[in-house]
């Protein structure tokens, strides 16, 4: 592997509350998007795509049982996805592994009109972005 760009974000560490729940639907999300599993302990697992990480732990040094991303702090995490039917299909399967689409009135243009993406939020109050690449093709707007 070649040493990554200057500033390239190394990882990220998400401390949640029910690791299981955040497996079923963190864990989906980034299996679906690509990221292979990296490592694996009995508090946590880590994710892998590129030269970039994502862990989700439960932490026992926890403060809260929720993640509010209303409140100082992470807000939400964005990820690229191939294209608008791409962002559609996760959407659609999303409802299978604990996530709410999030501004369904808005769907897919909630960013803007120049922006399609699926915003997501899972039962634990994380918040994802799946952020189409290119012109959204005819029809793949999730009904």
């Amino acid at each position: 592997m070649s040493r990554p760009a200057h500033g390239t974000l190394h990882h990220v560490e998400l401390w949640v509350a029910d690791l299981h729940r955040a497996l079923a639907s963190l864990g989906w999300l980034l299996q679906a998007l690509g990221y292979a599993v990296h490592q694996d302990w009995d508090r946590g697992r880590s994710w892998r795509l590129g030269p970039t990480y994502l862990v989700i732990e439960q932490s026992p040094a926890l403060t809260a049982e929720r993640h509010d991303r209303c409140r100082p702090g992470l807000n939400h995490l964005a990820f690229h996805v191939e294209d608008a039917a791409m962002a559609e299909r996760l959407a659609a399967d999303a409802a299978q592994h604990g996530w709410r689409l999030m501004f369904p009135e808005r769907h897919p243009y909630a960013g803007g009109p120049q922006h399609y993406a699926a915003y997501l939020e899972n039962d634990d109050g994380f918040e994802v972005e799946l952020v189409a690449i290119g012109p959204p093709e005819p029809e793949t707007r999730l009904r």
